[in-house]
């Protein structure tokens, strides 16, 4: 039988080094491999490149990578709720590359299905499109995009099973499925880990083909980016 499971957080970073592109699930704060952003933090990698929907926050997820300078080059959709990302791109410290939401997820699952570019019509127009191949499809114009090469890809899910199968539980159901299997090894952090053959096979969302390594997390402290609560009347 097929086993993944690798002893803890830091056995499942090892590999990871200063220049690399790292993607990491997540939207907002919800789904984020909380895990494996604190090991990156602790080893000290420096100068990567990372792939994400947004940057967390000043204090939490990528935040705390920027916060320590770790991070060269942020590719990400949205970035709203962090200043020091703010400050660091407004000063030149930081390289950010601004992507389409829905171009972001495809990039990713283009990368996850082996096609190396795919066409779209976001950002046809715009400075998204600047530098990069268009074309006229049924009248409408396209923007050639190239899938991501990323060297690791840093997911987190609701339950896993030994042989790498993940199950994703509402929310954090967002980039970490197109994540899978998008890099050259894929590290999935759960918060449940169990036997191969307990999780209902109909249930499974990915299957474990996509990820080569696989631990149970700790400690997870599920931030809310932001709360909104009703007055009492």
């Amino acid at each position: 039988m097929i086993n993944k499971t690798v002893k803890n957080v830091q056995e499942a970073i090892d590999g990871v080094k200063d220049g690399m592109t790292l993607m990491l699930g997540g939207f907002g704060l919800c789904g984020i491999p909380e895990n494996a952003i604190s090991a990156l933090v602790n080893i000290q990698v420096k100068d990567i490149t990372c792939i994400s929907n947004n940057a967390g926050v000043d204090d939490f997820g990528l935040g705390l990578l920027l916060q320590n300078r770790q991070i060269k080059k942020m590719i990400s959709s949205y970035v709203g709720e962090n200043d020091e990302f703010e400050r660091q791109m407004l000063s030149g410290e930081l390289d950010v590359e601004l992507t389409p939401q829905g171009t972001l997820a495809e990039k990713c699952r283009a990368a996850q299905a082996g096609f190396p570019a795919f066409y779209t019509p976001a950002g046809y127009g715009t400075e998204v499109a600047e530098g990069k191949e268009t074309r006229e499809f049924d009248g409408k114009m396209y923007v050639l995009e190239p899938a991501f090469k990323a060297d690791f890809s840093f997911v987190k899910a609701w339950k896993g099973d030994t042989a790498g199968n993940l199950i994703f539980k509402g929310t954090a159901r967002n980039f970490n499925p197109n994540m899978c299997g998008a890099a050259t090894i894929t590290v999935a952090e759960v918060e449940e880990l169990v036997p191969a053959g307990e999780l209902d096979p109909n249930q499974i969302h990915i299957p474990g083909i996509f990820v080569q390594r696989i631990f149970e997390g700790k400690n997870y402290e599920k931030r809310i980016e932001q709360r909104t609560v009703t007055a009492k009347v």
